[in-house]
């Protein structure tokens, strides 16, 4: 061309390219959604029907009612799911949305036998239920000659005509001297030294472990299965008595003595 440019060249122009007056005319001039006072409001209630609704079909209607409880970590049938579900009782009835958990897991725990209970839950019907039992760690014969058995906590949670199999069991056998020390240590607090003598044995000695004996506080004696005994002397230094112990027991005797731990003694 006469003025040099090339003919697939834009002419030029004051006004810009053409292209460009297009797109931002598109952009200027694009329609807009405009909703009215009465829109909103039409959405709004709307909204709040469908939220309403769902509220009454979760909080307040029978469709998602519990209908089961499941309940884990029973470990014997002296514990069962029907004592748990009815320790729950009412509690556990209705929406499942509106279930008290704390209170549920309250009603649960009151059970003796139960340490700690966890309670969710389980979508749609389900009220879930996760149990710690308790677990006798020495059983207290008493004057009855009936069987109390307590946990490592110091909790008394059954009583039974015979003491669980493998669980050491506690007996007073006061001396006189001990008796008339009872204004100062009572036998409550003696039963207590002596379950914690037995819920710090070692697994395997507790297993041999047949009895401990209470002559007084600071004469408790185990009675270990095949005839051996065990001078143990005061509830004070268990862990390092136990610790000793299960090294004296890998000696030829029928009589260890760790009462004084620092100076045990084997015989027999």
């Amino acid at each position: 061309m006469a003025d040099g440019r090339s003919a697939d060249q834009p002419p030029a122009s004051g006004r810009g390219h053409p292209r460009e007056e297009v797109e931002f005319g598109d952009e200027e001039y694009s329609p807009r959604l405009r909703l009215s006072r009465r829109g909103i409001a039409v959405l709004a209630a709307l909204g709040a029907s469908v939220l309403g609704g769902l509220a009454w079909l979760v909080f307040l209607s029978s469709a998602l009612d519990v209908r089961s409880v499941a309940v884990q970590g029973a470990q014997d049938d002296r514990l069962t799911v029907d004592q748990v579900r009815a320790a729950i009782g009412t509690v556990g009835a209705g929406p499942l949305a509106r279930v008290d958990l704390d209170a549920a897991t309250r009603r649960v725990e009151a059970i003796p036998r139960v340490a700690r209970a966890e309670v969710w839950r389980g979508w749609p019907h389900t009220l879930r239920v996760k149990i710690t039992q308790r677990t006798a760690v020495a059983a207290v014969k008493g004057d009855d000659g009936r069987f109390t058995q307590v946990d490592a906590g110091g909790v008394s949670f059954a009583t039974e005509d015979a003491a669980p199999a493998g669980v050491p069991v506690v007996e007073l056998r006061l001396s006189q001297q001990a008796n008339d020390a009872g204004g100062v240590i009572s036998r409550p607090q003696l039963v207590q030294g002596a379950v914690a003598v037995a819920a710090g044995l070692p697994a395997e000695v507790r297993q041999r472990a047949g009895a401990v004996l209470v002559h007084s506080y600071d004469d408790i004696q185990l009675q270990l299965s095949g005839g051996a005994t065990v001078r143990w002397g005061s509830p004070d230094q268990i862990d390092r008595k136990a610790r000793v112990l299960v090294a004296l027991m890998s000696q030829k005797g029928t009589n260890f003595d760790v009462s004084a731990p620092d100076a045990p003694a084997v015989s027999g």
